[in-house]
């Protein structure tokens, strides 16, 4: 008897866990297929040899060797770091900033709030063509002020020279802050008002008020925030296309990022073991930048 209900206890066991396992697969098997397999290929890529034609060659560590001479890898890397040393800490000031004004009972605070937002969910071809207008180097409202009222004579070209990774950090702001806004509103809102109301009676100033009780009880959101930009700033790749490549969507020297380098390398010049070397590269670049930010928390945490 007791071996019947144990053999009937597995036997249901089983089916759900097959259904269970239904309801699973048809995902998995997208997810193993569309990204799982293509990112162990490109990492075991990356001690290969293949051009996409011919047969594969094992080339050891060849490619990462080749790093080290590679002018351009180093220069796009340097170009990668600067862009997000840049845009990280400044879009986190703008968004906190933001959040904290479109807090407080304000007149119109909603429409505020949309206009903040807008640029994040707006066409990224439609507002880089604006942008690409407002900052012409000779028919941009902006040169025209420095020419007509500043009285700039030389001046400057904002899509060349050492100056387009600071039009790309100042777009990047800008389209950015407004999602970030919203993530550190939900933050301000969660924030109980009794410990604002101990900090009037305790004599605290606007400042005091956020230097010992806004800021640290934003602390996970701002570790958060500082995670996903960290991210999304080593990803770049269309706002550099769209703002600096040009009519032949080509970046410069000045302006190559490592994942349009990874590009050029994989389909262009159909480097594929190379490009995989340099997609491993930025791997482990942001997996470090990471955990570094992880180890950073749980160690104020525990503090």
């Amino acid at each position: 008897m007791e071996k019947s209900i144990e053999k009937s206890r597995v036997r249901r066991d089983r089916k759900r866990a097959l259904v269970a396992y239904s309801f699973i697969a048809p995902n998995f098997i997208g997810f193993a297929v569309f990204t799982l397999i293509p990112i162990i290929f490109a990492f075991a890529l990356g001690f290969l040899k293949w051009d996409g034609n011919n047969a594969i060659q094992f080339a050891g560590l060849d490619n990462f060797i080749r790093l080290g001479s590679d002018t351009m890898f180093k220069k796009s890397f340097i170009n990668t770091i600067i862009y997000c040393v840049g845009t990280v800490p400044l879009t986190m000031m703008a968004s906190l900033g933001l959040a904290i004004i479109l807090n407080q009972k304000v007149k119109a605070r909603g429409v505020f709030r949309t206009i903040a937002f807008f640029p994040y969910v707006a066409s990224l071809v439609a507002i880089t063509a604006v942008w690409s207008m407002i900052f012409h180097p000779s028919k941009g409202p902006v040169n025209a002020f420095l020419y007509y009222v500043c009285h700039v004579e030389n001046l400057p070209n904002w899509f060349g020279g050492n100056l387009v990774l600071v039009t790309l950090i100042l777009f990047s702001v800008w389209k950015y802050m407004g999602y970030y806004m919203v993530i550190y509103l939900a933050g301000l809102q969660g924030i109980s008002g009794e410990l604002y109301e101990a900090a009037s009676l305790d004599g605290a100033t606007t400042w005091q008020k956020f230097r010992y009780v806004t800021w640290p009880q934003l602390r996970p959101t701002t570790f958060f925030v500082t995670v996903m930009l960290t991210i999304n700033c080593f990803k770049v790749y269309d706002i550099a296309i769209m703002l600096a490549g040009g009519a032949d969507g080509k970046l410069g020297t000045n302006s190559t990022v490592l994942v349009y380098y990874i590009y050029q390398k994989a389909f262009q010049e159909w480097d594929l073991g190379y490009s995989s070397a340099v997609a491993m590269v930025l791997f482990v670049l942001v997996l470090a930048v990471t955990l570094i930010q992880f180890r950073g928390q749980k160690k104020y945490e525990n503090d």
